[in-house]
């Protein structure tokens, strides 16, 4: 009798990768209806490796990714499908801690709050009087 391991679990695609590409059809008809955003947590489900390298090759990549360094690293990477935002942080070991798929116009990971902006205008503002030439405005003006 052959006895099943681990390698059942990492090479064998389960068929959750296509399940998921339709709850992301449905996400996004949600998302261009009325805005709604929302999110699939990749780590809650039973993905075996096989799986996940499936869904990324059926999402593909389209034109925008970041990587972040806060709190560890993050990529950030908008699929062939706008709006739908493959999104995955590292923690300690570089190993996945969080893993997601955000169907948003932006994920919230890239936007600015609102506390940044005040104080990024107050620094810029400091910035120009501290470094403020008359001379190089004689020139241009």
């Amino acid at each position: 009798m052959h006895a099943s391991g681990a390698p059942c679990q990492t090479e064998n695609t389960t068929g959750m990768a296509r399940s998921i590409m339709t709850e992301v059809a449905r996400m996004l008809e949600g998302l261009a209806k009325d805005g709604t955003a929302s999110s699939i947590d990749l780590r809650s489900l039973p993905l075996t490796e096989a799986d996940r390298q499936e869904l990324e090759e059926l999402l593909g990549r389209g034109e925008v990714n970041v990587e972040l360094e806060l709190a560890g690293n993050s990529s950030v990477w908008e699929t062939a499908y706008a709006g739908a935002w493959w999104v995955r942080h590292r923690g300690a070991g570089d190993r996945i801690s969080s893993e997601e798929i955000q169907v948003c116009t932006v994920p919230d990971i890239l936007i600015t709050h609102a506390a940044d902006i005040q104080a990024a205008a107050k620094r810029i503002r400091q910035d120009l009087t501290e470094n403020h030439h008359p001379q190089s405005e004689a020139k241009h003006g």
